[in-house]
């Protein structure tokens, strides 16, 4: 079960989006995959979250290091799908710095779960929780395309965004839940935190838009038309366009 887009892309090119997305990508491929495993745990050490010995400067610097590239590629596809529209909603400053932010919460709720630990925590994967949070509160009827793995053959069906992201949200509880203090290399409290901080951080947007009424008058949907992406095979991803 793969989220792989929405049927609302964003208006604008989201510049702060892509930015975060190739800084990602850059420091993944360019300062990350060259090192050996010793140098990789130094690393990890010196800049991620270990919460037995953080640092403040650590909070911004674990948000751009991934343990792998599925740990990259995963989160930079949640960014893509639901960070584009929340930028466009806040505009490019105000995202980033709501990007930043419930990274930040997102953390420090793992640190104070695992007190203690001395296992580095790294990735991007708390700020986009805050970014589904925020997307579930604005737009809770948008339409995302959720590719299905059934034996072997693909399928792809548009599902209701609250449908996808409680799922998700749901498992991170659940698998955080049974994980306390095994060590497990997930950090899923740190999802929840940033999902949480997420919703309320973007409360003043979707106040100011008028709160329910703002669902009622977009049907729980970004504020403009679906984008069609043709008739979808049971055996194949279609061609995406952005719309301009």
């Amino acid at each position: 079960m793969f989220p792989i887009r929405d049927h609302n892309p964003s208006r604008s090119t989201p510049w702060v989006t892509l930015g975060l997305i190739v800084i990602n990508i850059a420091v993944f491929f360019l300062v990350t995959l060259p090192l050996n495993d010793r140098q990789l745990y130094a690393l990890y050490s010196e800049f991620g979250v270990t919460p037995a010995r953080v640092e403040a400067l650590d909070y911004l610097t674990a948000m751009f290091l991934h343990g792998g590239f599925m740990h990259l590629a995963g989160n930079m596809l949640f960014l893509w799908i639901f960070g584009d529209n929340l930028e466009e909603e806040m505009g490019p400053f105000a995202f980033l710095g709501f990007y930043l932010a419930t990274g930040v919460v997102a953390t420090w709720l793992h640190v104070i779960s695992s007190p203690g630990s001395m296992v580095p925590m790294v990735g991007a994967s708390g700020a986009i929780a805050g970014v589904m949070g925020g997307y579930l509160l604005l737009y809770p009827k948008a339409k995302i395309d959720v590719l299905f793995i059934i034996v072997i053959i693909p399928k792809i069906w548009p599902i209701p965004a609250w449908i996808v992201l409680a799922v998700w949200f749901g498992l991170q509880l659940i698998n955080g839940t049974m994980t306390v203090g095994t060590g497990a290399g997930v950090a899923y409290w740190a999802h929840v935190g940033g999902f949480v901080a997420g919703m309320i951080g973007a409360l003043p947007w979707f106040v100011k838009e008028g709160a329910a009424s703002w669902w009622r008058k977009t049907d729980g949907h970004p504020p403009h038309p679906d984008t069609s992406y043709g008739n979808l095979s049971t055996t194949s991803i279609p061609t995406v366009r952005r719309r301009k």
